[in-house]
């Protein structure tokens, strides 16, 4: 039978401090059944998209998965496409150009930012801060914040706005953006070397390099102990999360040697860590946030595919061109096929994530089940620049308060920001407006 043990029970060995996911032995501790954690996360993709193929056609249950979609449909179930939503803010309103700038800064914040590119950058206090400022003192990290693309604070990157308001989506003041943390290596250290210190830190990674050991041979002992005194399925729950921690970390090492076996001294200019292959940088972010979520290291987490205006090309899927170039595309067939591409492409990634979070099983579910993921971008059809009807989904149940498995249609310039207002009141965070909410969002339950 399991001991009870805290849910704040961690694996410590030399420089490391391991989370663990949730336990029928952390159950009999709390000494009543609760329900599971809520997580929220935050997907943004830029340049909006080619919408012959996002939109479903049908609304309700039973909708149609157009062609981008398609790689959703195993989680169709699981899923809530959203037509109508709008961020005005993202619009001029009078300040001319700077729409790539304007949709990522104004996509979790529902604020117009101000147009500078120097000094006095200001926005508004982007939803997952507003709740990591209420709850995220609950778990060791408040937020976790992550891209494959990285950003700079200053200059100007987009017809007079900072380069901050195009590589952030988070903001804890609004004139304070959160750096998103690019290289799999780092975060992949930061969420396994919680409350230890530096020369610990120092001196696990010295002895890795030395003898090539893995985090887990550092936590082994520790992990030996906690084993005897669970029961047979937390044991095998905890062999199958270990297993996939060690996964994770050899997937960085392999990518490393990799990387610079391909670009040889070239790649020493490159932070170790960052994969040259996008689609497995991708992936390992996403792997990040799913630990994380599964040990509760944190349970709010934005993820930035790209930053705004990002001119990426995706060799990878056929498209040689620059994103940020096609997607001025002209009603070009061509230029439109190839954007249809990289969308499909980028919700290919988004379902990988949901595959994870649907494998992970949970009390009364799995991780996605008590989730509640936005994946979008700021920005309609690239070409028109509009910031109406935004291509959204949400997927997760909330903890069987989101009535899935349909595409809900909102009237025209429904602010987006009374989804956020809706997620955080499940969040148990009740605040009476932010940005340029009117109200909640009705239709997420039925």
């Amino acid at each position: 039978m399991n001991r009870p043990i805290s849910r704040r029970t961690v694996l410590r060995g030399l420089g490391a401090a391991l989370a663990l996911p949730s336990l029928e032995a952390m159950r009999a501790a709390q000494g009543a059944a609760s329900a599971p954690p809520l997580r929220m996360a935050f997907l943004f993709v830029p340049n909006g998209v080619n919408v012959e193929h996002w939109f479903p056609r049908r609304t309700g249950f039973a909708f149609d998965l157009p062609q981008t979609l398609q790689p959703l449909a195993r989680f169709q179930d699981d899923l809530l496409v959203i037509s109508g939503l709008t961020h005005n803010g993202g619009r001029p309103n009078g300040d001319g150009p700077g729409d790539h700038a304007r949709c990522a800064s104004v996509f979790l914040t529902g604020a117009q930012p101000r147009k500078t590119s120097g000094a006095g950058i200001r926005v508004g206090v982007s939803v997952d801060q507003i709740a990591a400022k209420h709850k995220g003192s609950r778990t060791p990290l408040p937020s976790l914040e992550l891209g494959c693309e990285p950003g700079r604070s200053s200059g100007n990157c987009d017809s007079g706005y900072s380069c901050a308001y195009s590589s952030s989506i988070s903001w804890a003041t609004p004139s304070t953006p959160l750096g998103k943390e690019v290289n799999p290596r780092l975060v992949f250290e930061r969420l396994f070397s919680q409350g230890t210190g530096s020369s610990e830190r120092r001196q696990r990674r010295g002895l890795q390099a030395e003898f090539q050991k893995s985090i887990l041979d550092f936590v082994a002992e520790d992990a030996r102990r906690l084993g005897r005194r669970l029961g047979p399925a937390d044991r095998r729950k905890l062999d199958e999360y270990l297993e996939g921690v060690r996964t994770v970390e050899q997937r960085i090492a392999k990518l490393e040697e990799r990387t610079v076996e391909e670009q040889g001294p070239a790649a020493l200019a490159k932070p170790p860590g960052i994969p040259s292959d996008y689609g497995e940088h991708l992936r390992l972010m996403a792997d990040m946030m799913v630990t994380a979520f599964q040990s509760d290291l944190t349970r709010i987490a934005t993820f930035m595919f790209a930053n705004a205006g990002s001119n990426r090309s995706y060799r990878m899927v056929g498209v040689p061109e620059g994103h940020h170039s096609l997607s001025h595309h002209g009603n070009n067939s061509a230029k439109l096929a190839k954007i249809a591409q990289i969308n499909r492409f980028h919700v290919q990634q988004f379902a990988y994530l949901l595959e994870r979070l649907r494998a992970i099983p949970e009390e009364d579910g799995t991780l996605l089940d008590h989730c509640m993921i936005v994946y979008g971008s700021g920005i309609h059809d690239g070409n028109r620049h509009n910031n109406e009807n935004l291509p959204i989904i949400l997927a997760g149940r909330a903890n069987g308060t989101i009535d899935t498995g349909r595409h809900l249609r909102v009237p025209r310039e429904t602010p987006m920001t009374n989804l956020f207002l809706s997620m955080l009141d499940r969040f148990g965070v009740s605040i009476d407006w932010m940005g340029d909410s009117t109200g909640r969002l009705s239709g997420l339950t039925l």
